[in-house]
């Protein structure tokens, strides 16, 4: 591990009692922007929505520790009746729908992308878009694995799963892996120009 400062690190006070107010702040503005980036949904029974985009770059902004938090507060959010998930839905059924195993897959995919990130990889165009697949590829491990499931239990054919679960966002996907790969080293280019950069660890 290189120990690299994601970028809401080099923001992050000295001082713990900030730091952790800060660390708070960062979480919950981050489940926040999950589930407003949620409500942007096409199609159904698994919605196109901006929601892999946000979760991504909640990932790799604010880091794998945050970034799994910020998801986990998404998820509780939803579980305890907000409508954050797709088209305002929320509670358990969610969670044991057609999209339940992405919900979850989501957690993973933050992990990833956030430990990349602390890797230094969204440094860098070629990286940034080897990133962004792995945790796509996490993410759809697990919503298609559990799709799958749903689908062998009630009786149909599981050639279906891929033209219901995966095919239908792979366009998308290209489209917000090329816009992450665009935006982040350039973010990373402002603030070396601008002498933002800091060598030292604070976490």
């Amino acid at each position: 591990m290189t120990g690299e400062l994601t970028i809401a690190d080099l923001a992050r006070p000295c001082e713990k009692r900030l730091a952790w107010l800060y660390d708070a702040a960062l979480v919950l503005g981050g489940s926040v922007l999950i589930a407003l980036c949620t409500q942007v949904a096409i199609g159904t029974p698994v919605p196109i929505t901006g929601q892999t985009f946000a979760v991504l770059m909640v990932g790799t902004l604010l880091g794998s520790r945050r970034g799994v938090l910020s998801v986990l507060a998404y998820l509780a959010e939803g579980l305890a009746g907000l409508p954050v998930f797709a088209y305002g839905n929320s509670g358990l059924k969610a969670l044991t729908g057609p999209t339940g195993g992405y919900l979850v897959g989501f957690v993973g995919a933050a992990y990833v992308v956030g430990v990349l990130a602390e890797r230094g990889w969204d440094r860098r165009a070629g990286t940034t878009i080897l990133a962004m697949i792995l945790g796509n590829v996490v993410l759809y491990a697990c919503g298609l694995a559990w799709l799958s499931c749903l689908v062998y239990l009630l009786g149909k054919p599981l050639g279906g799963v891929l033209a219901i679960g995966l095919l239908p966002f792979l366009p998308g996907e290209v489209v917000k892996v090329a816009l992450a790969a665009a935006l982040l080293p350039a973010g990373w280019r402002l603030i070396r120009h601008f002498g933002f950069e800091k060598t030292d660890r604070i976490w």
